[in-house]
């Protein structure tokens, strides 16, 4: 094992250490609409990821305003971090549109936060996977 291996995979286990959030990564498929009934139902969900993470706001975001539909909406910006090893299955790539859930948190008031995917960042010399999402509240 080279210097850089022994590097990276401790640095890898410190990230991995610094994950105390739960998170479930998944995709959802369109809703459909019931003309004859008038509801919604929602599509179906596919997990990706369930485990831990480090869930992280970005400092620099300003929370900018943007009109989605007909309301108002702030856009904060947030890094999910899942371990570096992290497999996804048959080869699914993480796209924009897809979603993280927050389902526990040592900080209560992020339990239950679904957060859009934005984009995801590769690189084999990283300590953890990182994926940007947005909180569209």
């Amino acid at each position: 094992m080279s210097l850089l291996d022994a590097a990276l995979a401790a640095g890898r286990a410190e990230a991995e250490a610094r994950m105390r959030d739960t998170v479930r990564l998944y995709t959802q498929a369109p809703d459909t609409f019931n003309r004859s009934t008038g509801t919604t139902t929602p599509g179906a969900q596919t997990t990706l990821y369930a485990g831990k993470a480090r869930v992280k706001a970005i400092a620099q975001s300003t929370g900018e305003e943007k009109e989605s539909g007909e309301r108002e909406v702030v856009v904060r910006e947030y890094e999910v971090h899942l371990p570096w090893a992290t497999p996804l299955p048959g080869g699914t790539r993480v796209l924009p549109g897809a979603r993280v859930e927050v389902t526990a948190s040592l900080d209560a008031r992020m339990a239950g936060l679904v957060l859009w995917v934005s984009g995801a960042a590769f690189s084999a010399q990283s300590t953890a996977w990182r994926i940007r999402t947005e909180d569209r509240s």
